[in-house]
């Protein structure tokens, strides 16, 4: 395969995975406006969000299998078909129930596009510099997407209106659908194809079940029956599934993957990156909105800062990870995305972008981009050929997976801080302020936590600088 070809496959996935990290993020400040277009009860609406998160969390290791087995090519257009027509579909609904389910069904696109195209991309650059540089792009798209997403809806929202925001990824999936048979190769996982059904079903009922009680529990409670029964019952398919792989001729996960310390390492700080990074934007966005006034274009362009940002560091750090260590910039990364979450819990009642905001949103991308291209790399560093698609989805299941973690335990923290401190008679403006900054102490210290995670768990030999030997495969 040419290098030009190369790269303009390269460059039709990442554009297929943009679309969907954007899609995390970019209906949420349009809620309002289609709760009331679509006369949705206000218990109802965080659907809209809660239904791509969903379906996107809970089924990205079956997708990541899928694509290994059935052919990498062959499964990403299957989930760019179901991303096009579901939102082409949610651009057209005209009741709530209908919206809803085609989220879903977006996430499920979703869910499939990201590790086949990962995983294709793994494959067609070798370890070392030139699957650095790719993962580096892939990582800036990853830091900068969710925030893009914010300020794509703001700007759909000013001068066009809600179902824009659906529309928009027709004409691009489209696009993508009819390049990628001429230009993405094709490839899968040798010898003969066996599936692991019960493997699939335990832990994907598990993932879905995680994802759906921690959505849920800000809303229900954390110590009400439904929650505990829901996380226990999440907790023993996660491990039905660890049993049955640890037994069955061809695991859907291969447990021999964690026998790469760097992989295990990698996923761990992705949980915590998913835990500190997503949940501050959630945070960071209702700060700007509820406390502040801000409309959905000056709370988007706000986080334009930091997007720029991670984008314009990305090739420094790319650059650092092959010459230097993945371990160093991953720490780097994510101490930088905690210390500028804890400068934000700073923020006051009376807040503006400049004296109180830019500094953190700036430091928390440039943390970005030294967090999640090395998290990238090392994810995938001694991954064979035929597990790549496992591995991709490993590393975005635990990255959602932590954000849903993430914004469901800091929306508890801010909940309860806000009713305490009205019981205590602050004004509606002091307390939310209170709430938001007694939730970004704990999304900060989430991300700090990720330092000695980094050093602890990921061994420096285990991430190829550009003159090692590559593609070293995991033992059977």
């Amino acid at each position: 395969m040419t290098t030009d070809r190369r790269w303009r496959a390269y460059a039709v996935l990442a554009v297929s995975y943009f679309m969907t990290i954007v899609d995390l993020t970019i209906t949420n400040v349009a809620l309002p406006t289609i709760g009331r277009d679509l006369h949705f009860a206000e218990s109802n609406l965080q659907w809209v969000v809660t239904a791509y998160g969903l379906t996107f969390g809970g089924l990205l290791l079956l997708g990541g299998r899928a694509a290994d087995l059935l052919g990498r090519r062959r499964i990403f257009m299957l989930g760019l078909v179901l991303f096009t027509a579901g939102s082409l579909a949610c651009a057209l609904a005209n009741t709530d129930l209908l919206l809803i389910v085609m989220r879903g069904v977006q996430g499920l696109g979703a869910a499939i596009v990201l590790p086949s195209a990962l995983s294709i991309v793994m494959n067609m650059f070798e370890e070392g510099a030139d699957r650095n540089r790719a993962l580096g792009v892939w990582g800036a798209i990853a830091a900068s997407g969710a925030t893009v997403g914010l300020i794509t809806g703001g700007l759909l929202l000013r001068y066009l209106n809600w179902r824009y925001i659906f529309f928009l990824n027709v004409p691009i999936g489209t696009g993508a659908l009819l390049l990628a048979p001429r230009i993405v190769p094709e490839s899968r996982a040798g010898g003969r194809r066996r599936y692991d059904a019960f493997g699939a079903v335990s832990i994907t009922a598990g993932l879905l079940l995680l994802v759906y009680a921690l959505s849920m529990a800000p809303q229900d409670g954390w110590a009400t029956a439904k929650t505990i029964s829901l996380l226990a019952t999440s907790g023993a398919l996660v491990l039905l599934f660890l049993l049955i792989e640890a037994r069955v001729e061809a695991p859907l996960m291969p447990l021999r993957l964690f026998r790469l310390s760097t992989l295990a390492g990698a996923n761990a700080v992705g949980l915590l990156l998913g835990g500190s990074f997503f949940a501050f934007i959630f945070i960071g966005t209702l700060y700007m909105q509820q406390v502040l006034g801000w409309d959905a274009l000056q709370t988007g362009l706000a986080w334009l800062a930091t997007s720029v940002t991670s984008v314009a560091l990305a090739g420094l750090s790319q650059a650092l990870v092959t010459r230097v260590s993945a371990r160093l910039v991953m720490a780097l990364g994510m101490g930088l995305i905690g210390g500028g979450i804890l400068w934000a819990t700073r923020v006051p009642v009376q807040g503006h972008f400049w004296g109180d905001l830019a500094g953190p949103l700036f430091v928390t991308g440039a943390g970005t981009a030294f967090a999640f291209i090395p998290i990238s790399v090392a994810a995938l560093a001694g991954v064979g050929e035929r597990d790549a698609g496992i591995a991709s989805g490993l590393l975005n299941a635990s990255q959602q997976i932590g954000g849903a973690i993430g914004v469901a335990v800091a929306s508890s923290v801010a909940a309860s801080r806000l009713e305490s401190l009205v019981r205590a008679g602050a004004s509606t403006p002091a307390a939310l302020t209170g709430g938001f900054q007694r939730a970004l102490w704990v999304c900060g210290a989430v991300g700090l936590t990720a330092v000695p995670v980094s050093f602890l768990l990921i061994r420096r030999t285990e991430v190829a600088p550009a003159t090692a030997a590559r593609g070293t495969e995991v033992a059977a």
